[in-house]
């Protein structure tokens, strides 16, 4: 066999090695056959995740008496330098609550709450039960909101990091998209999912990109703290893998035989 025709071979073979197939890489490849109604079914589920230790909340009491429920929004005031120089009261700031170990916030008026395991929903209704009617002759407006809601993105991102999320809620989709997208190395049909439940005990979930399904999973909806971990794929694995000191050594040995072989082979031509 001639050296051009082993040459050839070589290079096509590495082609190959080196391509990757389009369905390795194309997210929801079945997402037609997904039915509708499973895919409403999930939508309405989302942003409805409990509430754990360590957890910062922001909780505004609102109603169409302002000064009523005054009391009941843990606010305070910024001092600003006035321009007679007085100090006035300045901007409002917001104070958040710090869920404790024990799963307990101090709410004003109220005292200790116990929101461990809780919804933001039921939160809502349950702080509005214990204001109404004790304290108001009319029903409050509750808010909670998750301040510190946050999602670790590792891996074959683009664009890795932390992701924050001021609504409270975010998606697998949504977090893909702020990181850039996965590079073309990341394994799309094993994305590792490492949560943290409110007892304190971490789980891990795979999840296929390929396969649309993922989009009627619980853990499509992303919780606070969730960690996204995108492992290089075998094409990458093949790219870094690393030979030893003595076959690298003899690999550079036996090129310089061959070498040789070749120049004593043409001169005794």
């Amino acid at each position: 066999m001639k050296l051009h025709h082993l040459f050839s071979i070589c290079i096509a073979a590495l082609l190959l090695v080196a391509c990757k197939p389009d369905k390795d890489i194309t997210y929801m490849t079945n997402i037609d056959k997904i039915p509708s109604a499973a895919l409403t079914a999930a939508t309405t589920q989302a942003g409805d995740f409990t509430i754990k230790p360590g957890d910062l909340l922001q909780i505004n009491v609102a109603s169409t008496n302002s000064d009523a429920v005054k009391p009941f929004n843990k606010i305070q005031y910024v001092p600003t330098l006035g321009t007679s120089s007085t100090y006035g009261l300045g901007d409002q700031s917001v104070v958040y609550y710090l869920v404790d170990d024990d799963g307990n916030i101090d709410f004003p008026v109220i005292g200790r709450i116990h929101v461990k395991n809780m919804t933001k929903r039921s939160i809502q209704e349950y702080i509005a039960s214990l204001i109404y009617p004790r304290y108001l002759t009319e029903k409050p407006e509750v808010e909670c909101r998750i301040q510190n809601f946050r999602v670790f993105c590792v891996g074959e991102f683009n664009h890795p990091g932390v992701i924050s999320a001021d609504n409270g809620r975010l998606n697998l989709i949504e977090a893909i998209a702020q990181c850039g997208d996965l590079t073309l190395q990341g394994e799309r049909d094993n994305i590792m999912l490492i949560r943290t439940d409110a007892t304190g005990q971490r789980y891990m979930k795979r999840i296929n990109l390929n396969d649309a399904n993922f989009m009627t999973m619980p853990e499509f909806e992303l919780q606070q703290n969730d960690i996204l971990y995108v492992s290089p794929n075998v094409y990458k694995k093949r790219s870094v893998w690393q030979v030893s000191p003595m076959f690298s050594f003899g690999v550079s040995m036996l090129g310089t035989a061959m070498s040789l072989i070749t120049f004593v082979t043409v001169l005794a031509k």
